[in-house]
């Protein structure tokens, strides 16, 4: 999270609360700012192209940046990315469009070098698609650049992106010069009109680039660059990158033809003279997976030793320190030996698998979205498991461990200080320790009392939303390169990643804010919770509309035949179809009230930390925060009430 805040994003945030949720900002050029933000109702990530604030307030600007995006938006390609929206807010004027994870070929390009030839080929092929879908519905790019192509990281797909500049050939007007000079077409730096196979040109110096890392025309002056363009003819590819495949280069050689009859007739001409796709490839985030399960195999190795091993090690450390520093000395060695050696051995044993996962280019950040899902997940777990009342054996036998484990720890405690026990107090020595252990084999099975969380589990959470988690990095890092760029998280619920930017927001406060707003980690987590919550009946109830919507059809094919039955059948399925939609309804925008609610807490915590809002004004925010959880109180009762209702689809009346 930067430390200073756009203004542009917090205005943006404001006019959107409850519908998007602003997560940081992406990118800006010449026309838009592009910010990565979540769809609350669809919970999937977007991007949001706002037009800079000074350029909407310019009528020809701002009629030209909806025209043009309005035209994007009626293209619907797999390697184009698609426009969801495109709407004006009072000075806003943006468009919303999805957002694709990965690099762009740019990136690609400068942090690792060219692409292999068959790489190449693969990236040029669906560009090729992209633009040849584009051209055929009179639509031409004229801004086609590595930073317009997208790689998308888990399959590997490439779509274009930016029709910035883009606009229908039909009515593109001769004179006009657009685009970027490196890749400008000779045609359009001339301002003649264009069509599709001026975007083949710039395709044709993107191509150039990814095979060779260098651009056919090197100049950095853009006038230069563009008198090349237009009179100079780029070198052949394969003198450039020699042993490239005959085939690839000539197509290469043929985009980069000066006149626009020479170059391919199309996109789809290109894409078949080519002719080398690949499949797809998956990458899971296994490194972050294996991480996190790093320690939940340790708590039987942590019981042996606490319970038994570490005993005698205790005492033998303990009985030497004695020798060497006295009866106490021995003591606190002994003590200490026996309740921090793990501790030590676990920490170290942390840093180097903590060390590992950093060198797969993951960061502390996506360490705590793993732990948060974890606790969440363990919470259900153990409320279903450990949540009712414990029976009265169970009872008994954690009061029983509670005394012989003192019985056991005090005994202990004489021995150590020096004082060998009589043979009485041996045997109730020997008897204590035998019950503590029985007993605290019999708590791992059923605990004696009520249990709703796992403490080691929170602890941990706990532990990497302070910042001793970001002291633990540095130590981690220390000496390491980054060698990879990680795949993100399968899944990240909007109310889950809201509230963990909260939290990280809330964790880099000053120590005297922080105390001042010490509730509001707790009302972050209420309201995540009350949120996921409502999201899930929200997509159960979806999942029965679509059901009855199925199961409806042969009752009401039957009330239009005039079957009483199947009119009765058809009127119940209505009513309760309606009753669940009503639900939904209600739902949905208690969904969005509690994800507001935390997008509140949120944006002010940014303000807070930007300096443009005080904490006696956050304080204020806080009450309106507390006001939408007492009204979700009810979700956990909505929720019981909805699995009711959901019942009866599942047995339609005969």
């Amino acid at each position: 999270m930067p430390d200073l805040v756009a203004p542009e994003f917090i205005a943006l945030q404001r006019a959107l609360a409850g519908r998007y949720s602003l997560e940081r900002e992406l990118g800006r050029g010449g026309m838009g700012i592009v910010f990565l933000a979540r769809d609350v109702a669809l919970d999937r990530p977007v991007a949001i192209k706002l037009l800079p604030p000074a350029m909407a307030a310019q009528p020809t600007l701002r009629e030209r940046f909806v025209r043009e995006a309005r035209t994007a938006a009626k293209l619907s390609h797999p390697n184009i990315v698609p426009i969801h929206a495109v709407e004006e807010r009072g000075d806003l004027v943006y468009f919303v469009m999805a957002f694709v994870e990965g690099e762009t070929l740019g990136q690609r390009i400068r942090d690792r070098g060219p692409l292999t030839p068959h790489e190449a080929a693969r990236m040029l092929q669906e560009v090729a698609w992209a633009l040849g879908y584009a051209h055929g519905r009179g639509v031409v790019h004229r801004d086609v650049k590595p930073d317009n192509i997208m790689l998308e990281r888990d399959t590997g797909r490439v779509v274009v992106m930016d029709f910035g500049i883009a606009a229908l050939a039909a009515d593109a007007a001769a004179g006009e010069v657009t685009g970027t000079a490196q890749y400008i077409s000779p045609e359009q730096a001339s301002g003649d009109p264009v069509d599709g196979r001026s975007d083949l040109y710039s395709l044709g110096v993107v191509a150039f680039l990814a095979l060779t890392g260098r651009h056919p025309f090197p100049a950095d002056d853009p006038t230069a660059l563009i008198a090349m363009h237009i009179t100079k003819a780029a070198p052949p590819v394969a003198s450039v990158a020699p042993g490239l495949p005959r085939r690839l280069a000539q197509a290469v050689d043929r985009c980069l033809a000066k006149a626009p009859a020479d170059r391919f007739p199309d996109g789809e001409a290109l894409a078949d003279s080519l002719a080398q796709a690949t499949e797809p490839s998956r990458h899971l985030p296994v490194p972050v997976r294996l991480w996190l399960a790093t320690g939940q195999e340790s708590r039987l190795a942590y019981f042996i030793w606490y319970t038994l091993a570490g005993l005698p090690f205790g005492s033998a450390v303990g009985y030497g320190a004695s020798l060497i520093a006295g009866a106490v000395g021995g003591w606190i060695a002994g003590i200490g030996a026996y309740a921090f050696t793990p501790l030590v051995l676990q920490t170290a044993n942390r840093l180097w698998r903590l060390r590992k996962l950093l060198a797969e280019g993951y960061a502390v950040d996506d360490a705590r979205l793993a732990v948060r899902d974890l606790v969440e997940r363990r919470r259900e777990e153990v409320s279903y498991q450990f949540g009712r009342e414990p029976p009265l054996w169970a009872k008994a036998a954690r009061k029983l461990m509670i005394a012989s484990g003192t019985v056991f720890v005090g005994i202990s405690s004489v021995v150590v200080f020096g004082t060998w026990p009589t043979s009485e107090t041996l045997v109730t020595f020997v008897a204590s320790g035998a019950l503590w252990l029985a007993t605290a084999a019999l708590q791992t099975l059923q605990p004696g009392r009520r249990i709703t969380k796992d403490t080691a589990t929170e602890w941990r959470l706990k532990f990497w939303n302070s910042r001793f988690a970001r002291w633990f990095e540095r130590i981690a890092r220390l000496g390491l390169k980054r060698r990879a760029t990680p795949a993100e998280l399968t899944y990240r619920p909007t109310e889950l990643a809201i509230s963990l930017a909260a939290d990280a927001l809330y964790e880099s406060l000053p120590g005297d804010q922080r105390k001042e707003l010490k509730e509001v980690p707790l009302l972050t987590e209420r309201l995540q919770r009350d949120a996921q919550l409502l999201r899930k009946t929200v997509d159960d109830l979806n999942g029965a509309l679509a059901t009855l919507g199925e199961r409806g059809a042969a009752a009401q094919s039957s009330a239009l035949r005039g079957d009483p039955a199947g009119s009765e059948q058809a009127a119940a399925r209505e009513h309760l179809r309606d009753d669940l939609a009503a639900r939904r309804d209600e739902a949905a925008n208690r969904l969005a009230g509690a994800v507001a609610a935390l997008e509140g807490i949120r944006l002010n915590l940014l303000r807070l930390k930007a300096g443009i809002s005080s904490v006696s004004e956050l304080t204020a925010d806080l009450s309106a925060a507390r006001d939408t959880i007492d009204a979700l109180a009810r979700a956990a009762e909505a929720r019981e009430e909805v699995e009711a209702l959901l019942a009866p689809p599942a047995q339609p009346p005969a």
